[in-house]
């Protein structure tokens, strides 16, 4: 997820109106760029649980964004910072899988190309395109996701039958999924897996790993944008992406332990979180509230 910038101010209406909303409230740092020691230890802590929940079932943004708007940073720098730092922790689950034996890069790497070039697109289209149909759209996706999880006992417990050739899920749902999250962004790793569960017929567990590098690459894609805006705050990129590797080999681990029976249920968890979430930016919740109280 990115933003355009017209005279380095963001434009795009992607979570900008709580991320300044929420930065106003914030308590701001000491200098620009600068943060006190407890804060660091805090951001790293805050890392380290939103990349194990990352790795295992994605959503962590959830926690490092509204982290990061705590500290009084500019929304783009927000953004900015929490890109620099997320990349880190699906790399370090990657690594992690790769290194088990169970995620087979060399054979994997052509579409983790597309997956970053087609976030790249996505990044790009954000100056012509408002996504804010996307908005109002993904929520309910995700919803309708969780239910799928919910009412399927079986879904992902092995390996199924193909309904969609691996080489063609390689060129379309892949660039397609890493397009998305370079225009919008949230769920990208829920879209990844369970595309490869319900199309591929992957067990839960192995999309898991797959939605991992591609995730990673896609995120790479996106964050090629603000590596030249120069609105990173570097030393709390390096500390959060320190608590994002440790987070991301931890979440690895619990995945090759527990396998789809700890993904399934955090995965309809953060689902629902990132729903609530967007439908209280987009405004539907207050809607719904006012219907429901009126």
């Amino acid at each position: 997820m990115i933003v355009a910038l017209s005279d380095g101010k963001p434009e795009s209406p992607l979570f900008l109106k709580a991320l300044y909303d929420g930065c106003a409230r914030g308590r701001p740092l000491k200098k620009e760029g600068m943060a006190d020691p407890l804060q660091l230890f805090s951001l790293f802590v805050l890392a380290l649980v939103a990349g194990t929940i990352d790795a295992m079932a994605g959503g962590g943004g959830l926690l490092t964004i509204p982290g990061l708007m705590a500290t009084g940073l500019p929304p783009i720098s927000v953004l900015a910072t929490n890109k620099m730092s997320a990349i880190f922790s699906p790399l370090s689950a990657a690594y992690h899988f790769w290194r088990s034996g169970r995620l087979p890069i060399a054979k994997l790497w052509q579409p983790a190309l597309l997956s970053m070039v087609g976030a790249a697109c996505g990044a790009a289209s954000l100056t012509f395109i408002n996504p804010g149909v996307l908005k109002q759209l993904v929520p309910f996706f995700l919803i309708a996701i969780c239910g799928w999880l919910l009412l399927s006992d079986d879904i992902g417990q092995k390996p199924g039958p193909a309904r969609v050739k691996v080489s063609t899920l390689a060129v379309t749902l892949v660039p397609l999924v890493g397009a998305y999250d370079g225009f919008f962004g949230p769920g990208t790793g829920t879209f990844f897996a369970m595309g490869f569960v319900g199309l591929g017929g992957l067990a839960l567990d192995q999309a898991t790993m797959q939605a991992k590098l591609y995730n990673f690459m896609s995120n790479l894609g996106a964050l090629i944008f603000f590596l030249f805006t120069g609105h990173i705050v570097w030393i709390i990129a390096i500390v959060m992406a320190c608590g994002m590797v440790a987070g991301g080999a931890i979440g690895a681990r619990l995945v090759l332990r527990h396998g789809t029976r700890m993904i399934k249920p955090l995965l309809i968890v953060t689902s629902l979180a990132m729903s609530a979430r967007l439908l209280w930016q987009n405004g539907t919740l207050a809607v719904l509230w006012k219907a429901v109280a009126g």
